[in-house]
């Protein structure tokens, strides 16, 4: 596990979480809708936001090729670097839609990026935060999968594709996606399957957490881990717009309706 990164709470401020915002899906107006919400929902949490954790899946899909990346979604760009250029921290995380980042945040924005679960100290509270994409037992197709996008040679031959084709390509391959898993629908499916619940009791076993924050799984969760341990998944925007809020003690739940 990475090393631990402290972050001071003052009295007053608060750490927000949100994730799977999926910008890019399912059509450019209800992406653009969103996004709109997204920037309002930004400037609403500026005043008091120490923290601002964007925990994957933000882009339905992305790429950064040398000298160009994805169209569109400027107005998150722009308001995630006004933010940081006037030092709100702002803490990035890859998830399964928009791993192929590279440093495109970090060197125009100072915006780190994360891949995999990192630990943090707010304030007194402990915290492992990631997107969830691949922890825990089963969706073994799916981490066979990871591995391999995840590889140098998998990006390096998708960079060799035009943007407009690979681009299009990417895109087209979530939307179908994105349709499969809606058919599926998400819902709780019980404390016996829910796979990054497992993985956090795991963790707890040798390494104490106060708290486990997540996305991926598109439903708002606040479960046990054990006595003294919670986890909390964030849920998504494209419906529900709910996101986490940390006031140094309690980590809790709501959605935007602004």
């Amino acid at each position: 596990m990475s090393d631990l990164i402290t972050i001071a709470l003052p009295p007053g401020q608060r750490v927000y979480f949100a994730s799977d915002f999926h910008l890019g899906t399912p059509t450019p107006k209800k992406s653009r809708d969103r996004e709109r919400a997204i920037v309002a929902w930004l400037d609403h949490i500026r005043p008091n936001a120490e923290v601002i954790f964007l925990v994957g899946d933000v882009f339905d899909f992305w790429f950064e090729y040398k000298r160009s990346i994805p169209k569109g979604f400027i107005r998150l760009q722009g308001k995630l670097a006004e933010l940081a250029d006037a030092g709100t921290r702002i803490e990035l995380f890859t998830g399964n839609h928009d791993l192929w980042m590279r440093d495109y945040f970090t060197e125009e924005m100072g915006i780190p990026v994360y891949r995999k679960p990192q630990p943090y100290q707010l304030g007194n509270k402990r915290f492992l935060i990631g997107h969830g994409d691949g922890l825990g037992p089963g969706d073994y197709t799916y981490k066979r999968l990871k591995v391999l996008f995840e590889s140098g040679l998998a990006q390096r031959l998708f960079r060799y594709l035009h943007p407009d084709v690979g681009i299009g390509m990417a895109q087209a391959w979530s939307r179908r996606s994105r349709l499969n898993n809606e058919e599926k629908g998400e819902q709780f499916l019980g404390e016996d399957r829910e796979w990054l619940l497992h993985y956090c009791r795991e963790v707890e076993a040798v390494d104490h957490h106060d708290f486990y924050v997540f996305g991926h799984r598109h439903i708002p969760l606040n479960l046990a881990v054990s006595e003294n341990s919670r986890y909390v998944n964030l849920g998504e925007w494209v419906s529900a717009r709910t996101y986490g809020v940390f006031d140094g003690e309690t980590l809790r739940l709501e959605a935007w309706t602004g």
